[in-house]
């Protein structure tokens, strides 16, 4: 049934009181499919949004669906035409849509935000070249907290469009370190003990399996590469205590770091040296 067959249903010559209790009829057919549809959406969507967000949005819904049944159904059973009122507003829709662009954008992204949840508050987060915790996600903007205590608003468009990394989404985080010791020393023994510092810290993940393992010769020593886990909210503090910790240790066991050096040879030196062993220069 199209509009124009559901109009016909209605006569024109309908008194004044029919057409008000049809009217009325339509409102509250729409309110009760509104209920309906707002139960089902709050218990699917319960475990996605925060309660606040998700009341916002069930309200912007509802309001938005009574508006358009309102101008397409009840205000033609009351016998005016909807048309009558688009024209009217037709110039001055256009101009607030213009200058509204911005903002429903923001109003859209809000929602999708608010829906797929790519970020929470309380997140570690980079968005848009700046770093720190997420400290509201409002309908129209995210607040962000630097960890220089700043607190910067990013409208939401720029948000959903952008590239976000979110430091706290999975419950652990791996760092690695490059441990250079001297060739003098025991690789095998820096291993173990370097197993050692990281079993007894108690923020050190044993699943997944730490990974100690030797990465390369350099010019200036072997290079041990230590790849840890952490739980993501303990992350930074252990990354910055567990290094010292192992260059102590290491240390005290007589494992020493390693520090860029050269070896230089003169060339009165090679003269000297050559003097000294002259087999050395007749073959």
């Amino acid at each position: 049934m199209n509009f124009t067959e559901f109009y016909s249903i209605i006569p024109e010559t309908s008194s004044p009181i029919f057409k008000i209790i049809t009217a009325v009829g339509i409102l509250i057919f729409t309110a009760i499919t509104i209920k309906v549809i707002t139960i089902y959406f709050r218990r699917s969507l319960k475990e996605k949004m925060s309660r606040e967000h998700l009341e916002i949005l069930l309200k912007v819904s509802s309001v938005s669906i009574i508006l358009i049944v309102f101008l397409i159904f009840v205000l033609p059973v009351l016998g005016i035409q909807p048309s009558s009122l688009l024209v009217a507003g037709g110039v001055l829709g256009i101009i607030l849509g213009f200058a509204s662009q911005s903002i429903v954008s923001n109003l859209i992204s809000g929602i999708f935000l608010m829906i797929e949840r790519p970020i929470k508050i309380g997140d570690q987060v980079h968005i848009e070249d700046i770093f720190g915790f997420v400290e509201d996600i409002n309908m129209m903007s995210t607040i962000i907290r630097t960890y220089e205590g700043l607190f910067v608003r990013i409208p939401n468009d720029k948000v959903f469009t952008t590239n976000i990394t979110n430091y706290v989404g999975n419950a652990a985080r791996r760092f690695e370190y490059i441990v250079g010791i001297r060739y003098s020393d025991d690789a095998d023994e820096a291993t173990k003990i370097i197993e050692n510092v990281i079993k007894v810290h108690p923020f050190a993940l044993k699943n997944p399996k730490p990974k100690i393992f030797v990465d390369n010769l350099g010019d200036n020593a072997v290079n041990i590469k230590v790849r840890i886990w952490a739980p993501s909210t303990e992350w930074f503090d252990v990354k910055m205590e567990l290094l010292w910790i192992i260059k102590k240790t290491l240390e005290e066991n007589g494992i020493e770091i390693a520090f860029p050096q050269q070896t230089l040879w003169f060339a009165n030196e090679l003269k000297t040296q050559e003097n000294k062993n002259p087999e050395s220069g007749s073959r």
